[in-house]
């Protein structure tokens, strides 16, 4: 049996059981729902998740699991667009849609997230999936891979810059509107406060965007095609593909 999509709510149920017998690798993408300015869509960061982890699974040969695509962005509340959950209530969907699976026999699990307001709940998500059910839990931080592997010639990691919509681009180019960008903040303010939240050894909180950017957003997506956008994301998942194996395999050798 060949199944024809990765994503695991378009399956019928003996091709779900056919593939988790074959491989029992999931992948669960978790991104935000949140303002991007006049030139990106709201959804911007649960469809890089997405992306990713379709590329992902197709590499690994895995399913997607369906996630709902709001996460923890109370960051953004100040700007229309945005629609945010209590960690409390986002740690509990993952677990219980990944636990869910579980019963099914899935047996490896990749968090494939793109948000940072979202870290600190998938951490606590996958300790309790891994102690309770029994999972190999890997969580992967593809913004920041990312990040590594195409910020130099993209200005960095911005908020609704040129990687964000490259992102997007890469399968929903419809959904990009470059010729409405207008008033991003200053470039170097915002970059500063998101290296200090970023920093391994002191995270100042921030409760606002505007902290960050005044105008709810900077960096420089002009230059964003839809080919540069698919090449990127194709590069991000074999990275992260590459990466992963080798961790499941590693893992699979001290956790039975």
């Amino acid at each position: 049996m060949k199944i024809k999509t990765r994503l695991f709510s378009e399956l019928t149920q003996p091709e779900i059981k056919f593939q988790l017998e074959k491989n029992p690798l999931v992948l669960f993408p978790t991104g935000s729902v949140e303002q991007h300015s006049a030139h990106l869509p709201a959804i911007t960061d649960s469809i890089a998740a997405t992306t990713v982890c379709e590329l992902v699974a197709a590499e690994m040969d895995g399913l997607v699991l369906p996630a709902p695509a709001v996460g923890v962005t109370p960051m953004h509340m100040p700007y229309e667009a945005t629609v945010t959950l209590t960690p409390t209530t986002f740690q509990r969907v993952v677990i219980e849609i990944c636990e869910s699976v579980a019963q099914h026999g899935a047996k490896n699990l990749m968090i494939v997230n793109w948000h940072e307001g979202n870290i600190a709940s998938l951490s606590i998500a996958a300790e309790e999936l891994h102690r309770r059910v029994g999972y190999r839990v890997i969580v992967v931080q593809a913004c920041y891979v990312a990040e590594e592997l195409w910020g130099d010639n993209c200005g960095g990691l911005t908020h609704a810059g040129e990687i964000e919509a490259l992102a997007v681009m890469a399968t929903r180019p419809d959904l990009v509107h470059l010729d409405r960008i207008t008033g991003g903040s200053d470039k170097r303010q915002g970059q500063h406060m998101d290296k200090l939240r970023r920093t391994r050894s002191f995270q100042p909180v921030l409760t606002d965007i505007r902290n960050i950017a005044p105008s709810g957003w900077y960096g420089n997506p002009e230059p964003a095609t839809e080919k540069r956008g698919q090449g990127m994301m194709k590069e991000i998942a074999e990275y992260i593909a590459c990466e992963a194996t080798e961790l499941f395999d590693q893992l699979k050798t001290v956790l039975r």
